[in-house]
């Protein structure tokens, strides 16, 4: 069963740090995915594949989200140039959704390891508490 504590705190994570991570482009949003899938996966437990499902769930999410808003940012553009803008900023729109999906695809693929590698140092799978669940 999916923990969306965990993927939702893992996909929080990533974002603040990938915008944090704006100063060294590449590298901050490397590394907040990593960060942010590990996080997802350490929460939700388990072991390796609770833990890679759960990483891969909050990097998936962040890739879409980051898809959505630079989709946002090219329409807003396409808009403000008006008819000429907007036939630009559609032909664009195809090169920016490949663009996101690859992002998302890489994203989630980072995240799933790093969430793989925080379930594996977590076995045990934990409620909302927090307490490990063979303990009821």
């Amino acid at each position: 069963m999916t923990n969306w504590r965990a993927v939702i705190i893992g996909f929080l994570v990533a974002t603040v740090l990938g915008i944090l991570g704006l100063a060294l482009p590449g590298v901050g949003q490397l590394a907040a995915g990593l960060i942010g899938g590990f996080v997802a996966g350490y929460i939700a437990g388990g072991g390796l594949g609770s833990g890679f499902w759960h990483g891969l769930l909050a990097g998936a999410l962040g890739g879409i989200v980051g898809g959505l808003l630079i989709a946002i940012v090219v329409g807003i553009a396409g808009w403000a140039g008006g008819p000429i803008g907007g036939a630009i900023s559609g032909v664009a729109g195809l090169g920016i959704f490949a663009m996101a999906l690859l992002i998302s695809f890489i994203m989630a693929l980072e995240s799933a390891i790093a969430g793989a590698i925080g379930g594996v140092l977590n076995p045990g799978r934990s409620d909302r508490t927090g307490q490990p669940a063979d303990r009821y």
